[in-house]
């Protein structure tokens, strides 16, 4: 097994040392979905990997998960919320146009000490803010800092669209991000990021922002829903999510046998499995779990990773590289020792 390259100019390094999630209890199985649209359970399998999604309840608002995911990674990583420092929230589907989801979250927690800052990258919202929180802990800015992905898209899905609303589904995850020392695990060793702003019409929702105002009628009554292309995006998916993982592994100096598990965004169980194919990954590395709860966007990734990390998939000394690719258009990678 080949060792990540390690720097020498890191006094510290960033250890995941909790992880948490939360799933809304309502449910929307392929058969519900059949009464609502014309599709069928085989139809949605086939193409998409997903059996079942979970619904956040109409009292159930983004910041409510994200806290409830915060609570359980902070308290798997020993801490208290007032040792918390700064909290970065994932998410396309804000509390509010502002104030920002991770102010509310800081309140609802009482992490007084945290300073708090929203981040809008869909699908890959989740990485980038585990890059951020890198940057903070190993440069010794911060001793700790919550990172949380989180959404609630049911409430931008069109229902009547057999395209996007067999796709999407609610809930958060969390991770806590420590300062290590040099004696530890490696934690957070390599992040990587891009993004393609040309390509926003792949996926997108247009309203309400500043191009198409609360006040001015809208021209397509639609464009408050989530759109998607598809057979673009699953084409530029697997391209970018390949160069991505190849980016890590030479700037890691380790190969993709060296990876002991691989957890990408869970968008597609057709993408993943293509990916996998290419990149030449064993199956028992490769971990997906869109058939429970579909696609979460940014809070695919952390969910998967506190499934992992509470359920044995992850040991001491495991090579993990999460990857995403999402609206914006964006996509990004962490490699993880833990």
């Amino acid at each position: 097994m080949s060792s990540i390259k390690t720097s020498s100019n890191c006094a510290f390094r960033a250890v995941i040392a909790g992880t948490g999630s939360c799933i809304p209890e309502k449910q929307l199985t392929n058969e519900d979905l059949t009464k609502i649209v014309e599709t069928s359970d085989e139809w949605i399998t086939t193409r998409t990997g997903i059996k079942v999604r979970h619904i956040a309840a109409d009292d159930q608002t983004t910041a409510m998960l994200a806290t409830e995911a915060a609570k359980k990674a902070i308290q798997q990583a020993g801490v208290s919320a007032g040792d918390i420092e700064l909290i970065i929230t994932a998410t396309i589907t804000p509390e509010m146009v502002f104030p920002s989801t991770a102010c509310f979250v800081q309140d609802m927690l009482g992490a007084k000490k945290a300073w708090a800052f929203d981040l809008s990258a869909a699908c890959s919202g989740f990485v980038y803010g585990l890059s951020i929180a890198q940057n903070f802990v190993i440069n010794g800015r911060y001793d700790n800092v919550l990172v949380i992905g989180v959404e609630t898209l049911s409430k931008i899905t069109d229902y009547k669209d057999r395209k996007s609303c067999i796709l999407f589904g609610d809930g958060a995850g969390a991770a806590v991000i420590k300062r290590g020392d040099k004696n530890g695990p490696k934690g957070i060793y390599y992040s990587t990021s891009g993004s393609d702003g040309s390509g926003w019409t792949a996926l997108n929702c247009p309203a309400y922002g500043s191009r198409y105002p609360v006040g001015k009628p809208l021209e397509n009554p639609n464009s408050i829903y989530m759109h998607i292309n598809g057979r673009e995006v699953y084409q530029l998916a697997v391209r970018r999510i390949i160069e991505t993982v190849e980016d890590c592994m030479t700037n890691c100096g380790i190969s993709i046998e060296d990876v002991n598990l691989f957890i990408p965004h869970q968008m597609n169980a057709r993408i993943i499995e293509s990916v996998a194919k290419r990149l030449k990954l064993a199956d028992e590395k490769v971990f997906i779990n869109i058939e429970k709860y579909g696609n979460t966007s940014a809070a695919s990734i952390p969910i998967a990773l506190d499934e992992c990390n509470r359920g044995g998939r992850i040991k001491k000394g495991d090579i993990v590289l999460l990857v995403a690719f999402g609206g914006g258009l964006t996509w990004g990678a962490n490699v993880i020792e833990f």
